[in-house]
């Protein structure tokens, strides 16, 4: 599995910076396949809360098995928003790691030793 993040910028709406985060997975054709074998496309690897500037509301964010490999994009307000985006799909990635390693190893058995 390989995570590719691309970082960019253009103008806000009121004539500031806007930055955006664009995320993507590229997996094996073994990766893929126990994908496909589990139908885990739509499994979240990470939820967040998102706050939207002058509402007072906010959204729940899901990053899924399909959206990383599907690629996906985070528009942020200031480079502290697109740094907690990266990490972010840091963490979901190590998460989708976690996940491709246990779908293949269905069937044995582990030891573990303390």
């Amino acid at each position: 599995m390989k995570l590719i993040i691309t970082r960019d910028q253009g103008k806000g709406m009121f004539g500031g910076v806007k930055f955006q985060l664009d995320a993507k997975v590229e997996l094996t054709s073994e990766e893929s396949a126990v994908i496909k074998k589990y139908k885990a496309d739509k499994e979240v690897l990470l939820s967040r809360e998102v706050k939207i500037p002058f509402t007072g509301k906010s959204i729940n964010l899901a990053i899924t098995i399909d959206s990383l490999v599907s690629g996906q994009t985070f528009k942020c307000n200031d480079i502290a928003e697109i740094l907690e985006s990266e990490k972010s799909v840091k963490e979901a990635c190590e998460s989708f790691k976690n996940y491709i390693m246990v779908m293949n190893h269905f069937g044995g058995q582990e030891v573990i030793e303390y």
